[in-house]
């Protein structure tokens, strides 16, 4: 598969954009494009122009998902080149940068530091963190796009599969051979994708992005290419591993409430995580509120007050022991 390898000192590590071309038929599309800095800017122009193209060149532009290190680039390259730009429904405001979208993002985003028990100063230093990163590029005019559809790109049919969890609208993209998939950042072959931070639109996202593994284990492809690094050689053995991850996170957060008694998310993120700066600030109590949230529906732990305390005796179908499980 032919990708530009991008850079990105904020995110998960090197990001990717791949090229789907076709010579005969003169189609050229890009599946994500990278961050809206001069840096990767200047990747992704030099990479295309290593292939005989620019900007202008591109007929279509596919992203995974809104978040900036994927989408930052699709309005620059869509206003030079008329590009179509598909995007699942969910996402397609907050690629457009729609004023209603980002505000309701962000009125959560404060609903929720505040829920997690996140401090004044932690708040304002994330604050200042989106303020300073001029990262989002320019507004795009997505075609959204929804689970099952096909699209016809670069000489390419690409089955688009829902993978909800990280975001919102994330999309895998299945290729016409079945065997293979651009998966964005449902799978990363390093990091774990963050889930309850990332995207503060989706509920229940712990749930949701097991789901989206159990997905992706049932498809069972034979590579993967994601949104960053290197390709996925075994992606079920991958989402086998993510899922024993969340399980044994799970089992900590549990470990925790059950030594030191009641705590709000940020408090028990401090334990996981340790201290926190940038866009993390977000990323670690969203991933802990995530586990939380899951295990209060399970009916393992409550949430009063800002804290959340273990139940002594478990309501429902929950456990003690319960971690995370395939569905």
């Amino acid at each position: 598969m032919d990708r530009i390898v991008l850079g990105n000192e904020e995110f998960e590590g090197r990001n990717n954009a791949y090229v789907l071309a076709d010579d005969d038929a003169d189609e050229l599309a890009l599946v994500d494009t990278g961050i809206a800095t001069d840096d990767v800017r200047r990747d992704l122009r030099e990479g295309l122009a290593e292939r005989g193209y620019e900007f202008a060149d591109v007929d279509d532009i596919v992203l995974t998902h809104f978040h900036v290190d994927h989408a930052g680039l699709a309005g620059e390259i869509q206003a030079e080149s008329d590009a179509t730009v598909y995007v699942h429904e969910a996402d397609a405001p907050l690629v457009a940068q729609d004023p209603d979208a980002v505000a309701t993002v962000e009125e959560r985003r404060r609903e929720l530091l505040e829920e997690w028990g996140v401090p004044d100063d932690a708040r304002a230093e994330l604050l200042a963190f989106f303020e300073s990163a001029d990262i989002k590029g320019r507004p795009a005019d997505p075609t959204p796009i929804e689970d099952g559809e096909t699209l016809a790109v670069g000489g390419r049919t690409l089955e688009t599969v829902h993978a909800p969890g990280h975001a919102a609208g994330l999309c895998c993209f299945e290729t016409e051979s079945g065997d293979e998939a651009f998966v964005g950042d449902a799978l990363l072959p390093v990091y774990t994708p963050n889930v309850g931070g990332a995207d503060v639109r989706v509920e229940r996202p712990l749930e949701r992005y097991v789901a989206t593994l159990d997905r992706l284990i049932d498809r069972d492809y034979e590579r993967v290419w994601s949104g960053h690094r290197d390709p996925i050689a075994e992606p079920t053995a991958r989402a086998d591993a993510i899922l024993e991850h969340h399980r044994e996170r799970t089992d900590a957060i549990l470990a925790f409430l059950d030594d030191h008694g009641p705590a709000d998310a940020w408090t028990v993120s401090a334990h996981l995580f340790g201290d926190l700066e940038g866009i993390h600030i977000v990323h670690g109590p969203g991933e802990t509120f995530a586990h939380l949230d899951h295990l209060r529906h399970d009916g393992v732990v409550a949430f009063e007050h800002g804290e959340y305390r273990l139940l002594e005796e478990p309501v429902g179908t929950g456990s003690r022991t319960k971690s995370v499980e395939r569905q």
